[in-house]
C-alpha cells in the first residue's frame, strides 16, 4: 500500500485530524461518502476530521482489509469503529478509492459506505 494510503489509515485510528489531512494533497478532493458534497483542499478535510472525531470515545479509525494498487490509484477495502458518547458501539466498512498525485500525496479520495445504516447507529 503506498505510504500516504497507509498513513491515512494509521491516522484515523490515533485520532489525528492534522495527520489525517497531511495524507492530502493540499488541493486534494476528499468525498466521504461518495454522494455527498465534496472536500476540497486540506483546511477543509482537516476541519470536516476534526469536527466527526469528538462525537466518539475512542474513535478507534478505520483498518484496512485488502488493499489494490495500479499505477497511482489504489483500492481499498476497510472497517471502521468507534464508540459514541453514550459508551454505544457504532461499526461500518466499506471500499475507498485513493488517486494519488506525482508526489505519492492522496489528490482524490472517494469512500464508498453506507451513512445511513452508520447514523442510524447514532440515533439509537
Amino acid at each position: 500500500m503506498p505510504l500516504a494510503v497507509l498513513q491515512f489509515f494509521r491516522a484515523s485510528q490515533q485520532g489525528d485530524a492534522d495527520a489525517w489531512a497531511q495524507t492530502f494533497a493540499e488541493d486534494g478532493v476528499f468525498h466521504d461518502p461518495v454522494g455527498t458534497p465534496p472536500l476540497i483542499g486540506r483546511p477543509a478535510i482537516r476541519d470536516f476530521i476534526a469536527s466527526v472525531l469528538p462525537n466518539f470515545q475512542p474513535f478507534l479509525g478505520l483498518t484496512p482489509l485488502e488493499a489494490h494498487t495500479v499505477g497511482n490509484q489504489v483500492a481499498v477495502s476497510w472497517r471502521g469503529a468507534a464508540v459514541a458518547l453514550d459508551g454505544k458501539p457504532v461499526n461500518w466498512s466499506g471500499i475507498n478509492i485513493y488517486e494519488l498525485d506525482e508526489d505519492g500525496l492522496i489528490q482524490d479520495a472517494k469512500a464508498y459506505f453506507n451513512r445511513a445504516a452508520f447514523q442510524a447507529q447514532l440515533a439509537n
